[in-house]
């Protein structure tokens, strides 16, 4: 699934092709997303002028006037910017039109979502009860203590609870608990403050990695006008299993957590 650095490199290659812009039509080929594109979404947003193109936590959000498109990439999605006169491909399912170009919704597996919001965005329910931007200074090491406190679930999936903190996948958890050394299983509320402050700050520090890398690029995920990220060629455990590791050598191990793989090196993360 595309995460918080795939998420927002989307955010900025489509900003500058968006932002200002009139939608001048829609064109839905297939409905049928996680949540159904609602039936008069053309009669809802066309003649809306795009005044802002933000993120929270791995929705990007399209503001209007009267309300807000809310996207979703679901788990193989991409959103590209191309020439509406392109014929569309068996998983092009939406196209939202700007003149003589248009954002192309792409979902071979169809968990994305397309919704309209009018009025305040984030009193959404999908938005409503999200947690702190990692990247923003909510997200802090007294924050992660508070938030681990009385908790028995392991580190790695309170890192990845969207009411926790948003944006943090499977990826970029696995990695970051181990910049951290962190084992993942390591159960929440047995982290020390100094723990958590090297955790939030191995997270801040993998996330504008992957950034500054575009992302990660594995199956379905490109940019908005079809380059790849290369973040994949600089990970430390996430899909390494068996590999030696980076820093001490010891085979990287593979275990199911809370039905997600995770990645870890047994010598680094206690």
């Amino acid at each position: 699934m595309p995460e918080l650095p795939e998420v927002e490199i989307t955010r900025r290659g489509i900003e500058p092709f968006v932002l200002g812009r009139t939608i001048t039509g829609v064109a839905v080929r297939n409905p049928n997303l996680r949540w159904r594109v609602p039936r008069n979404l053309a009669r809802l947003v066309v003649g809306e002028q795009v005044q802002r193109v933000a993120r929270r936590g791995k929705y990007l959000l399209l503001e209007c006037a009267s309300g807000c498109l809310i996207l979703h990439l679901g788990m193989s999605g991409s959103l590209r910017v191309i020439d509406p006169r392109i014929p569309a491909l068996a998983h092009d399912h939406v196209d939202l039109l700007f003149g003589e170009t248009a954002l192309r919704l792409r979902d071979p597996r169809r968990f994305g979502a397309l919704l309209w919001q009018r009025g305040d965005v984030h009193r959404h329910r999908l938005l409503a009860g999200l947690g702190v931007e990692p990247l923003s200074e909510d997200f802090s090491g007294d924050y992660l203590y508070a938030a681990t406190r009385k908790r028995q679930s392991g580190i790695k999936q309170l890192l990845m609870n969207a009411n926790v903190v948003v944006g943090v996948g499977n990826i970029y958890a696995n990695e970051s608990l181990f910049r951290a050394g962190i084992h993942p299983r390591r159960r929440a509320g047995r982290l020390t403050r100094a723990q958590c402050e090297r955790l939030v700050q191995s997270v801040r520090e993998i996330l504008r990695a992957a950034l500054a890398a575009g992302g990660s690029s594995l199956r379905d995920f490109v940019h908005s006008d079809g380059a790849s990220g290369y973040f994949q060629q600089s990970y430390c455990v996430y899909d390494r299993a068996g590999q030696p590791c980076r820093v001490c050598g010891s085979a990287i191990r593979v275990a199911r957590l809370g039905a997600r793989s995770s990645f870890f090196c047994a010598g680094c993360q206690k």
